[in-house]
Formats: structure tokens, sequence, C-alpha cells
């Protein structure tokens, strides 16, 4: 599989640099003022500076929670998935859905969390016993 581009806006070049860099852990790649590249677990993520920037406040109901809409994130392999949350437990990061297990015995089982970054930027992680149900119906 090719890693994916995304470019975000947010609102401080240096507090993204400080979540993505410190707190996820990312390798910063290129930067100027106005960007800064990051390797979000092999994927090319892109922080564009926007002062203006605000978060989208739409939810949509799942499994019993409130999905921030949009949001991005990396599926996992389990062991990176248990090992991000602690680093983000131990970071003190304010989650908008806790870790834990969805859609419980259901094709598609999945752990999932989503917090938010610095310029409100909703993020999701999510793993599976299995990948092949990542696509289950």
């Amino acid at each position: 599989m090719r890693p994916f581009h995304l470019a975000f806006p947010v609102h401080d070049l240096a507090a993204a640099r400080a979540f993505y860099g410190g707190t996820l852990g990312c390798a910063e790649g290129r930067s100027s003022q106005s960007w800064i590249d990051f390797d979000l677990f092999g994927h090319q993520i892109v922080a564009h500076l926007d002062p203006a920037a605000r978060p989208v406040a739409v939810e949509n109901a799942v499994d019993g929670h409130d999905v921030p809409v949009p949001h991005f994130g990396v599926v996992l392999t389990m062991p990176d998935w248990e090992a991000l949350a602690e680093r983000l437990r131990a970071a003190g990061t304010t989650f908008g859905i806790e870790p834990h297990i969805r859609f419980v015995g259901q094709p598609g089982e999945q752990a999932t969390m989503f917090f938010r970054d610095p310029s409100g930027n909703a993020l999701e992680f999510k793993a599976f016993a299995d990948d092949a149900n990542l696509f289950a119906t």
C-alpha cells in the first residue's frame, strides 16, 4: 500500500509541532514559515498555517458515541495502537472518545480512540485484531 498525503489547517505551527512531533512522536520532514511535513506512521501529513482555523463541530452517532466529522488517522497494528494509547494517556491527552473496543462481537470489531490536536482537528486511531475485517460488513 502506498502512503497517503493529507494537508490540513492549524492555527499555530509551534503548537502543531509540539503535538505531532512531541506528543504523537511523528518525525518532522520539510517545513517553512507556513507549513510543516510530518511522518504519521509512514504517511505524509502537512500542517498548514491558517490563523483563523476553527474546528468543525459536526458529530455522528456510531456505536453509542458521538464521532466528530471530519476526522483523520491511521489504522495501526494492535500493539502499536495500545502503545499509542498509553503514550497519549501519559501525555495527559484529553480524549473525545476514550480508547476502547467497539462493535464487540460483530464484523468490523475494532479498537478505537478519538482526540483533537491543538487546532481542534479530530483524529481517530484504530486497530483490528484481524486486518481482514477492515472492510467487513
